[in-house]
């Protein structure tokens, strides 16, 4: 199952939000010393706890975010 992010109009923050059944990832556009990076976040919506970071953030393009979220969500489903 692919993650379809959708843009979420903050005003001032670019960010991107999807969901699977159980989880949620959320895409931030940030910049860090001058370059525009991507942190990429997901957390399970069958816990509560906080956000962690998809492995690899800060992405340099959204493409890149995007991907890893997907890669990410296939080892969750894998081992859920």
């Amino acid at each position: 199952m692919a993650l379809h992010f959708s843009r979420v109009n903050t005003g001032y923050l670019e960010i991107w939000i999807a969901s699977s059944d159980d989880y949620s990832f959320v895409i931030c556009s940030e910049s860090r010393s001058g370059e525009p990076g991507f942190v990429a976040s997901y957390r399970p919506d069958f816990v509560n706890m906080p956000a962690a970071q998809v492995a690899g953030s800060p992405f340099s393009t959204f493409a890149e975010a995007e991907r890893a979220c997907n890669a990410f969500l296939g080892r969750l489903i894998i081992k859920g």
